[in-house]
């Protein structure tokens, strides 16, 4: 087991993947408090999950957020990066879905209509996945 997360967890030491990174980690960890703490944003969000037929509507009202805002943390501190980066995936591809079947502008306030971020930060984080958590991070600590 031990074998397994030391693999999971190794990484170079690399300012780039570093400040990747670090860069998602900020976005992740922001867009998940804001859904909290913004009115505008949780309702925006809330008018996505309906249009765009997601189930679930009430769990994902809390679980996304949460989700968003623990990737976040982790990323930015460079703990579990890949794993991280992994689940951010799978979540970026959720959004990119959302952004194609959601037609109604005033439900992204804060981004394009078109799913340009989402797919930037799928690149971005597959970066991260394969590489690993890079320079400034806990991960290269524990490897050394």
């Amino acid at each position: 087991m031990d074998a397994v997360l030391n693999r999971i967890r190794h990484t170079r030491c690399s300012s780039a993947v570093g400040l990747c990174r670090v860069l998602l980690g900020l976005l992740f960890l922001s867009t998940g408090v804001m859904k909290f703490a913004v009115p505008s944003l949780r309702s925006a969000f809330s008018g996505q999950l309906i249009e765009s037929g997601l189930p679930f509507h009430s769990v994902n009202m809390w679980l996304v957020p949460l989700a968003e805002s623990v990737i976040g943390g982790l990323l930015l501190v460079g703990l579990f990066g890949r794993v991280a980066s992994l689940v951010a995936i799978v979540m970026m591809m959720v959004a990119t879905y959302v952004h194609l079947v959601v037609h109604n502008p005033e439900l992204f306030p804060l981004q394009p209509e078109a799913p340009i971020i989402p797919l930037v930060t799928i690149l971005l984080c597959l970066y991260v996945l394969w590489a690993g958590s890079g320079s400034w991070s806990i991960d290269l600590r524990h490897q050394e």
